[in-house]
């Protein structure tokens, strides 16, 4: 008889949405799953019927987290108290870092004595390191998707941290021709305060790209739910460019790009397991830009900082020049080495991500979700 596991999902984002999916279907390889939380289109391809619309939640920024603050606050209140009266056996948030946080000290405060996992470690790493051990007393375990994550929060005394790889993984290619001509790809992000800030970029360069040599088409690969919004935002565009939504479409389009723009987020780490060479950016709000700025301007990039170097180009700025934008990815579409150069650096970035950090290999996310909960069985003897 399986043994029956009643979990309680959140994500917070698109990229959170696709881990957690991944998820929930290696665990019903093992258990028999009953199934809520808050979730998007890859959750609910799992079965999950959402609380509310995981929209609410993906909001980043000093500015937009302010707009919608009586929003976030309510959410809040509504998931602890879903996960109060249904006292899952484990409660997995996957990123969503500060409404993750916050959520599990409500829980902790109100006594719920079931597992909490962080899933997608904080950047203790890269600010303000105190973190690390105040996250100890709210989560049971946390599962890291970069490899050099577990060492840093058991240095900086955080919880007990495992590497457990990213379904990104599935896109790595172990080898790719560089191309002298093909799709370039854009990647505006994917939430709304990104998009807002990033479309006029793309949009005012646009026209110029569109007729570089190397370039055969204009392609955004993005989500479903935002198929609508990008194709009435870029009809008056200078050039005609193609919405992609499928998934499916993603390993035959990144085989063929000769490069990418990029938002900044886990779409370079997709795109560096593709070996698709890319310019990354980033348009940061006011107070974004402060924080950036005390903390030196550090790599934004998650190849850059997996690989800790300067691999990709990187522009992040407030406000976002596009002329800065286009001067990178006109440099990078013109010179050849340049892009066989990332190519090679991110057969490093695959290695890496596929192994893990010695000590700290790489581990099966489902079975350590299974691992936390058994215990936990183990110890009030069931």
């Amino acid at each position: 008889m399986r043994e029956e596991l009643r979990l309680f999902i959140l994500a917070g984002e698109p990229s959170g949405d696709r881990i957690a999916a991944d998820l929930v279907a290696a665990l019903r390889q093992h258990v028999s799953l009953e199934l809520e939380g808050v979730g998007g289109d890859e959750l609910a391809g799992q079965g999950l019927q959402s609380i509310f619309p995981m929209s609410d939640l993906a909001v980043m920024g000093v500015t937009d987290v302010l707009l919608n603050l009586p929003r976030l606050l309510w959410r809040l209140e509504q998931v602890a108290r879903a996960i109060l009266a249904s006292r899952p056996d484990v409660v997995v948030l996957v990123d969503a870092q500060d409404f993750s946080r916050l959520l599990a000290a409500r829980l902790r405060k109100r006594g719920f004595a079931g597992r909490l996992i962080l899933y997608v470690a904080p950047s203790v790493w890269a600010r303000n390191p105190e973190r690390a051990p105040r996250l100890k007393p709210l989560f049971d375990a946390v599962l890291a998707v970069l490899p050099f994550e577990p060492e840093a929060m058991e240095r900086l005394g955080g919880p007990a941290t495992a590497y457990v790889g990213h379904p990104a993984l599935r896109e790595a290619l172990p080898e790719r021709e560089t191309t002298d001509m093909g799709p370039l790809l854009l990647l505006p992000g994917s939430r709304a305060g990104e998009l807002r800030r990033h479309l006029p970029v793309f949009g005012s360069m646009i026209g110029a790209l569109s007729r570089h040599p190397a370039v055969s088409e204009l392609v955004i690969p993005t989500l479903p739910r935002l198929r609508q919004r990008l194709e009435a935002e870029t009809a008056d565009w200078d050039a005609p460019v193609r919405i992609v939504v499928e998934r499916s479409e993603r390993s035959g389009l990144y085989a063929k790009a000769v490069a990418a723009v990029c938002v900044s987020g886990t779409a370079t780490l997709e795109l560096g397991l593709a070996r698709v060479p890319m310019a990354v950016i980033y348009a940061l709000d006011r107070h974004q830009a402060r924080i950036y700025d005390r903390l030196g301007r550090p790599p934004v990039s998650l190849p850059n900082i997996i690989l800790s170097g300067s691999v990709v180009p990187e522009i992040v700025a407030a406000p976002l020049a596009a002329t800065a934008v286009h001067s990178a990815i006109e440099g990078l579409l013109g010179n050849k080495k340049a892009r066989q150069d990332q190519m090679s650096a991110f057969g490093e970035l695959v290695r890496l991500m596929e192994a893990g950090q010695p000590p700290f290999g790489r581990q099966d996310p489902a079975e350590q979700v299974l691992s936390v909960w058994r215990d936990q069985r183990l110890l009030i003897g069931e």
